[in-house]
């Protein structure tokens, strides 16, 4: 370029960035002044930059949408043939990749990434971005065997490059989409290698801690995939030891662990997500274990961080941890016999979804399971029924088909509907549940000592729920532990056998207690006022009967609270948008 064309150029360059940097920002001189430079015709390197710096600070500063694509579109055009021009060439393609997958035209985005991973085979940062990006667009597709071949190709990819961080990195996510496609069998062994190779890492030690991250909360998710209460002790201890080391004051920024090597400037997740996202396993550990307490201090800490991040960054994966840890919430209350403040978690949960329609998209099935236990709390069976079967319809979750299924086999016991629950049966027998989960497993046997009892087949009642006591003690599931406990109690009650019952009972009311389970205790203490009454200890059974008073109030005036909030007409919505709801609450009122 002649040294007068220099002279212009960066004249403009330089007068449109102190449009765009002024305070506050005057991004309309900024774009004139960019526009400006091709009235002089410039060459096709300064006119692809152009319309790439266009469309990203129409992208950024501007809703134009349109303009910004079209201008990526240009920039993408031109510079596809021009020698030694990678970082506009995959900058436009990947911008403009994204810009498509917004308008959801998910074939163009792939169709150039496709092309610019063809381009881009010599530049390894590029090549693994841009892979890491059309895999990324194949799994929110659902299409995770394509994803985890992309995720493959790149591991080969960085380990010839030499991106040794890189790799692991790809082999994560390669391990991450596995568990989401419930491929276990498949993923433990790349799991040990993956973790192989971070324990013998011998290079940049922040990267080791930030790869121990990632590895130790896949594990523990897939320990708490399968239900595995007590097994993931030691991995989630770990995690957030590994956890507080990176978010140590000393710890560098996200730039300096990423390191000097191009090919391995890539994090999963910034440090700040990552701390919220361990909060968020550890509430998920904890509600499984049964110690709904500690799920709701924990919930309180990640709940004011989100509050703090979302000040300067209200991103997807933000709003989607904020979502998850308030679903947790709405069975946690639940469970506590808090139903008000469970529907106002539930409300505030509608109310994120409804603001961001791909959240709604991919949590429509477990908001429609919330409000059918919920409804369930609230004795209105046609609705929990119909909540339930919403679920099942707009999920592709086998999981969550099956809790949706027990649910509702509970339901149908509940209403005596013994035909509908037979015709059931085959999607929750325990011997072929269609789930890894040993939780879900033992949750089975229980409903159908549940049903057993109903029916006064009193042995066999017992002999399911012995199965769910092995299997809930087995891996420390509190709560289904103490349910089949009370269950045993009311059952040896039925048959005049006291002090079995009371062997029961007595640990079911201690455990329940501690979780705290308030359905589970005002069953307790209706069993232990008979059992009382049956010893002549008239004593304790006045302690017993005023206990059960006491939670009979309680839920009482919550249940006649909760009937007459708004938020209660949740249970009647099964299909279309979300109905309005009042203006959510904030999460420091929530909890």
């Amino acid at each position: 370029m002649a040294s007068s064309q220099d002279a212009w150029y960066l004249s403009l360059l330089g007068l449109a960035e102190h449009f765009r940097i002024s305070s506050p920002p005057d991004i309309k001189k900024c774009i004139q002044c960019l526009h400006a430079v091709f009235t002089f015709k410039p060459p096709n390197r300064v006119e692809a930059r152009t319309h790439l710096q266009l469309g990203n600070i129409l992208l950024t500063h501007t809703k134009n949408i349109d303009l910004a694509r079209n201008y990526l579109e240009q920039a993408w055009l031109l510079s596809q043939n021009i020698n030694a021009f990678d970082d506009v060439k995959f900058e436009a393609a990947s911008v403009l990749a994204s810009v498509y997958e917004q308008q959801h035209q998910k074939n163009l985005s792939k169709s150039i990434l496709r092309r610019a991973i063809e381009l881009s085979q010599h530049t390894v940062y590029w090549h693994c971005r841009l892979l890491f990006q059309l895999a990324q667009i194949h799994a929110s597709e659902r299409d995770y065997e394509l994803a985890c071949s992309l995720l493959s190709v790149g591991v080969d990819y960085a380990h010839i490059s030499s991106a040794h961080y890189t790799r692991v990195l790809f082999l994560l996510s390669r391990c991450m989409l596995m568990l989401i496609d419930k491929k276990f069998s498949e993923v433990l062994p790349l799991l040990n290698q993956a973790g192989h190779l971070v324990e013998v890492w011998q290079g940049n030690q922040y990267q080791k801690e930030y790869l121990k991250v990632f590895f130790l909360v896949l594990q523990v998710c897939h320990y708490l995939m399968a239900g595995q209460v007590k097994s993931v002790k030691p991995c989630l201890k770990q995690l957030q030891q590994s956890i507080q080391t990176i978010m140590q004051p000393t710890w560098p920024s996200d730039e300096v662990v990423s390191g000097s090597n191009v090919g391995d400037m890539f994090i999963w997740m910034p440090k700040e997500h990552l701390y919220v996202l361990v909060y968020l396993v550890t509430v998920m550990h904890s509600m499984q274990a049964g110690y709904m307490e500690k799920a709701q201090k924990y919930t309180d800490k990640a709940l004011m961080q989100i509050d703090k991040l979302k000040i300067v960054d209200n991103s997807g994966i933000l709003c989607a941890l904020q979502l998850m840890l308030v679903e947790h919430m709405v069975m946690c209350r639940l469970v506590m016999g808090h139903k008000c403040v469970a529907l106002t978690h539930m409300a505030n949960a509608c109310s994120l979804c409804a603001a961001n329609p791909q959240l709604l998209r991919s949590h429509r099935p477990q908001l429609h399971v919330l409000l059918g236990l919920y409804a369930m709390s609230m004795n209105c069976m046609q609705a929990a029924e119909q909540q339930f079967n919403a679920a099942i319809l707009t999920s592709q979750e086998r999981d969550l088909w099956t809790f949706a299924n027990l649910n509702l086999g509970i339901v149908y016991l509940r209403g005596k509907r013994e035909a509908e629950f037979t015709a059931l049966l085959e999607r929750i027998n325990p011997e072929n549940l269609p789930s890894h989960s040993h939780s879900l497993r033992a949750a089975a046997y229980y409903v159908l000592g549940l049903q057993s009892f109903f029916q006064s087949r009193h042995n066999e009642a017992k002999r399911f729920l012995r199965e769910t006591l092995k299997m809930a003690n087995a891996e420390d599931s509190n709560r289904l532990t103490s349910c089949s406990l009370v269950l045993l109690g009311h059952i040896f009650l039925s048959l005049g056998n006291s002090r079995e019952s009371m062997n029961m009972v007595t640990p079911a009311m201690q455990l329940a207690s501690k979780i705290p389970d308030v359905h589970v205790q005002l069953w307790a203490s209706a069993i232990l006022r008979d059992l009382y009454r049956m010893c002549g200890d008239p004593a304790r059974e006045n302690e017993a009967y005023q206990m059960h008073c006491n939670f009979s109030q309680m839920l009482l005036k919550d249940h006649f609270q909760s009937s007459q909030m708004p938020e209660h007409n949740l249970i009647f919505w099964t299909e279309g948008d979300l109905p309005p709801l009042p203006p959510p609450s904030t999460s420091s009122q929530l909890l």
